[in-house]
């Protein structure tokens, strides 16, 4: 048994002695350098570039501008599945380059030039030439969908790029039930960024005709869909190589480069060309966390139990779709499941602004949305004066629960099995009696916060994985995934699954890192906290279509009956006497090589997957408080999780530290500031305060192992739901400690003073 055990990553010896080959790496150092040039307005059209100056810089190969882009293919840059139902496709608003700006940072022009400096100097040559025509910019989503706010995209009406509402029972008329009391309140949530060690970059050459790419992506197939359609090609025609990935946190779940710098490549004649963006570029013409408004308001009995919700979210898109519309609606969907009500209404709403834009990040709405809610739960509580965790327990989504539209059930007792366990190792109820009535200007609290998270993406689009075996020369397997790994550990994982299902060592087991559109079977990549659980139905079947292969050759060669052979430790044994009758090297090498059955044993499948399973978990964090300095120090914190059967258990562990860390920064410093103009003020690790591990107390994870029953392996989700309950914790932590609620994140001590002060708590 290989798996539920922490072996060593596969990947982790190439990368700590620097062996692994990233994007960087692997691209020639005679490429030429390709740099973007980023309109300077937030919202406008460019009326003139003068190329005249930049073109005559030594070293300048090509420079191209908006004007030189005679046909417009638009293309949607959503990492999500295609689907062949129009209605059902991600918006296409996006060209290579642009002359009508939609936010600070637009792409309108580019250099292509033999050399990083020639490459500056043409960039600064272009800017001092644009002409623009301004427009006024909007930056709120509120104010973007009143009449006669500036039009962002004709096609939208008052800037909402879409709506869809949730309606369950009779919310008018349950709240006309007597003696209810109303919870009226606005949660507020800042755009952050993924801050990924390694900045996006791509580099593209023409190989017999065929545009190839190599690219920090966590999505390569989709990369390939998209690139043809930018550039108006048939797809076949584009080629994606995905090497080691320096980390994308949802950022590279987008297509972001790699049709710009393809049709630069095109522009030189087929020559190689690497476009590598620096941090400050990353901050922003990449990539950022949905800003959301959101409105709850819950008619509540005496007793807690809720009468009647509604709640209404308010997406800040920024410039352009991308993910568009799916991330709020997946917030929104939260809602009405985690505290389950009978009477719901619930409205969503995507709002373009002049914003950079927002996409898919490690949550997908549901950091924001979770915030809401448990700071929700908890103003309840304080409201009616309830004991917090009990409440909890009485009112989340029970055992048994179904939703009607995803069919996920709530197969266990999660949520209170996770705060039992999470409660013990912090030793809640004695800190709570401890911290209770402070009065000092330093006070210890504690807070608690939960959450829920669906794994994959069916219902709402296709969800299917496909895997690859080879049975090698001396009994090893080599497995090709479609699904990426960018540094979360998937290889190793996929490798455990393997050796388990063909009962082979794991040191047999050898997974190709590299996605190759040319050569690896189709899959969509890594999102959704999918790749566990799709790509284990996928190792399932395959493998279990490669032992019946190889046990089928076997037969031949030992005459046994193919139900008396079985594979244990890579080993060919008779089940009825436990016999080794050849080691499955032997077996390889005959089968190769053998002049009466020559056979190149393989095995390829592809599993669409029609079902999704639930993820649960809670925090509890300890915080103190200045309340002087408006300062919030995490102190202490556990996160637990129910993400079914751990494969790796160290693994698991690393990814909940990685989610604590992303949710305290995102909990207490980070926020991307932007002036009324509509540009960014930090876009840098300088003034964007991102947090460090000097930030952070130790970080305690644990699980409770209810294996998913509609899964292959028993998992379910848990990349990214370690990030969902972090900030709702720590705010209650607060609320605990100095009975006043923060509705707007960050808790840095510009938000904590401007509340303790309304509240009177400062002297």
């Amino acid at each position: 048994m290989v798996v539920g055990k922490s072996v060593t990553r596969i990947d982790a010896y190439d990368k700590v002695t620097g062996r692994a080959k990233y994007t960087d790496d692997l691209c020639d150092k005679g490429a030429l350098i390709a740099k973007v040039l980023h309109s300077s307005i937030a919202h406008g059209r460019v009326k003139k570039i003068d190329t005249s100056e930049a073109e005559k810089i030594k070293g300048v190969v090509k420079v191209v501008t908006c004007f030189d882009i005679k046909e417009k293919h638009y293309f949607p840059t959503a990492g999500h599945p295609w689907s062949t139902d129009p209605h059902h496709q991600d918006v296409s608003d996006r060209l290579v380059l642009t002359d009508k700006v939609c936010f600070y940072g637009d792409d309108i022009a580019a250099v292509v030039a033999e050399d990083e400096v020639a490459a500056a100097q043409a960039i600064r040559a272009l800017e001092k030439t644009v002409e623009y025509e301004e427009y006024p910019v909007v930056t709120d989503p509120i104010e973007a969908m009143k009449d006669g706010a500036p039009q962002i995209h004709e096609k939208y009406k008052n800037n909402i790029l879409a709506h869809t509402e949730i309606r369950r029972g009779n919310y008018a008329e349950a709240i006309k039930e007597k003696d209810l009391v109303v919870v009226d309140k606005w949660y507020e949530l800042p755009s952050v960024q993924h801050c990924h060690i390694e900045n996006f970059i791509c580099y593209a050459y023409k190989e017999k005709g065929r545009i190839c790419i190599v690219s920090s992506t966590q999505i390569p197939h989709i990369v390939r869909r998209v690139v043809g359609q930018a550039l108006g090609i048939a797809w076949g025609k584009v080629r994606i190589v995905k090497p080691y990935i320096g980390g994308g946190f949802g950022n590279k779940q987008d297509v972001l480069y790699e049709p710009l710098c393809a049709f630069l490549c095109e522009q030189v004649g087929g020559r190689l060309v690497k476009l590598d963006l620096s941090r400050e570029e990353t901050f922003t013409s990449t990539r950022v966390r949905h800003a959301m408004k959101i409105h709850i308001i819950s008619h509540v009995r005496k007793d807690g139990s809720l009468a009647a919700r509604k709640a209404e979210l308010y997406s800040n898109q920024g410039g352009y779709a991308s993910h568009g519309h799916s991330i709020v609606a997946k917030a929104m969907g939260s809602f009405p499941q985690l505290y389950p009500c009978d009477n719901v209404e619930a409205d969503a709403y995507t709002v373009f602004t002049n914003r950079s834009v927002a996409g898919a990040m490690r949550g997908y709405g549901m950091p924001q949305m979770s915030f809401a809610m448990e700071a929700h739960a908890e103003d309840i509580c304080k409201v009616l004066n309830l004991n917090s965790r009990e409440y909890r327990r009485k009112y989340l989504m029970p055992k048994g629960y179904v939703d009607a539209f995803s069919k996920n059930e709530q197969y266990f007792d999660s949520f209170n099995q996770c705060l039992d366990k999470a409660m013990v190792k912090i030793d809640y109820e004695k800190k709570l009696k401890e911290y209770s009535n402070q009065t000092g200007d330093i006070r210890r609290g504690i807070g608690m916060s939960v959450f829920w998270y669906n794994t994959a993406v069916w219902p709402i689009s296709l969800e299917s994985s496909s895997c690859r075996m080879v049975l090698n020369q001396n009994g090893s397997v080599q497995v090709q995934m479609a699904e990426t790994e960018i540094g979360q550990g998937a290889d190793t994982v996929w490798a455990q699954m393997t050796a388990e299902v063909l009962g082979i060592p794991f040191e047999d087991v050898h997974v190709v890192s590299t996605q190759d559109t040319d050569v690896t079977p189709f899959g969509t990549g890594a999102y959704a906290s999918r790749q566990t659980y799709v790509g284990g139905f996928a190792i399932r079947q395959t493998g279990l279509m490669m032992k019946e292969r190889i046990l089928k050759y076997a037969h031949e060669l030992t005459r046994m009956p193919e139900f008396n052979l079985d594979i244990v430790d890579g080993n060919i044994v008779r089940t009825t006497d436990g016999r080794v009758l050849m080691s499955l090297g032997e077996l390889a090498t005959t089968a190769l090589y053998s002049l009466e059955n020559s056979q190149h044993i393989t095995s390829e499948s592809t599993y669409q997957i029609k079902s999704n399973a639930y993820s649960f978990g809670c925090c509890i964090a300890e915080v103190e408080v200045d309340i002087p300095l408006c300062r919030v120090q995490v102190k202490n914190i556990v996160n637990v999780h129910d993400c079914g059967t751990l494969i790796n258990p160290a693994l698991a562990e690393a990814q909940v530290h990685g989610g604590m860390s992303m949710g305290i920064g995102y909990a207490l410093s980070e926020r991307m500031v932007f002036d009324d103009k509509g540009r960014l003020l930090n876009g840098n690790l300088l003034d964007y305060k991102l947090s460090t591990f000097m930030d952070h107390p130790t970080l305690d994870a644990d699980f409770v192992e209810n294996p998913e029953p509609t899964s292959a392996f028993g998992t379910k989700a848990l990349g990214e739901p370690p990030v969902c309950p972090v900030s709702g914790a720590i705010r209650n932590a607060i609320l605990q400690c100095t009975g006043v609620a923060i509705d707007e994140l960050p808790l840095a001590p510009q938000n904590v003073f401007n509340a303790f002060s309304k509240a009177g708590l400062l002297k």
